[in-house]
Formats: C-alpha cells, structure tokens, sequence
C-alpha cells in the first residue's frame, strides 16, 4: 500500500474530493504529494469562492496533515517537461518524488509520450478511485463512512455523499459504490 500519488490541485478542489483523497491517505492507501505550487493554486482558486483567509487555512490544515507531501526541489526540471506547459510544473514535481500516478481531471494535459520517459500516468479520479475501492474495498468504504459522519453544515449521508461524487464527475466511482454496497443505507 502507500502508493505514491501526486495530486492536481483540481483533484483537492472540490473539497469533498480532497476529503476522500487524504483520508485514504490516512489508512495507509496513498502517499499524497503536492507542491507549493499546486498549493498557491489551490487558494487562488478556493480565494474566488471563500475569504481568501479560509483559503489560506485549507491548505495549510492539508499541508500540517502531510507535512511529508511537499515536493520541493523540483523547479530545474520543468523546463525538460514536455506536456501542456501551464501543467510542466505538475510533472515536475511528479518525477522528482517518485510519483507513480498524477491523478487529475485534465489527464489531456500529460500526453502519454510526455509521462512514458518518467515511468507515470495520469489517471482521472474517477478510475483512480475505481482501483482503490476494487484494490482496498473496507478501507475505502471504512473511510467514506468517516467522512460522511463528519460532514456538517449540512450532514451528507453516505447516499448524499456518494450523489454528491456523481456530480462531480465521479459517475463509475458513484455506481460501484451503489452496486457494490448492498447494505448502504444514508
């Protein structure tokens, strides 16, 4: 286990899929990486929504949770980056930790013959957590559980949850967990 994973800021943004991600992290699932620049993204993008205080306060709670998750160091390499240029930084970062996996929603962005040379892939979330819960079923749902009861401001049931995914993207990852899970219940 431990896979080591580097994560898109559009995969920690929304803030339910961020939950997922470092939960898994948690039990041991995935290694999570990111980089200060992935982060100063994040709350770039969270500041058009939220007080950009709040912003700030999300990614530094993530960053105090994962102290281990900041690459750095990795600058010098993306220039020699041959994917979608505003992303080179992305896979930078990616292969100076070792990652195995970039998991993102804009897998267009790392073509293939830019990650072969790095021994990568990008994978979209929804299938990235299609193989977690195929590879590591109590874990995952043990941690969507958690996740669901910590939910506030409103409470998310596992069915809300799990609905919530769909909507953002996470369509298989939403129908496995309903076809796989016979005893959900909100």
């Amino acid at each position: 286990m431990r896979l080591p994973v580097f994560l898109d800021t559009n995969v920690i943004d929304p803030v339910s899929l961020a939950d997922t991600l470092m939960r898994l992290a948690e039990v041991d699932v995935i290694r999570p990486h990111w980089s200060a620049d992935v982060m100063a993204e994040l709350v770039r993008n969270l500041g058009k929504r939220l007080p950009r205080e709040n912003a700030a306060k999300r990614a530094l709670a993530m960053e105090a949770a994962f102290p281990e998750a900041m690459v750095t160091g990795y600058e010098s390499l993306v220039d020699g980056m041959t994917n979608d240029p505003k992303d080179r930084h992305v896979l930078a970062a990616a292969v100076h930790s070792d990652c195995q996996v970039i998991v993102t929603f804009n897998t267009g962005d790392f073509p293939d013959d830019s990650l072969a040379p790095h021994d990568l892939v990008a994978v979209h979330p929804d299938a990235f957590l299609l193989d977690q819960l195929e590879l590591y079923p109590q874990l995952v749902r043990r941690s969507l559980q958690r996740q669901s009861a910590a939910t506030a401001r409103p409470r998310l049931t596992l069915l809300e949850l799990i609905e919530h995914f769909e909507r953002i993207g996470l369509r298989g990852f939403a129908t496995e967990l309903r076809r796989s899970w016979p005893d959900l219940t909100g």
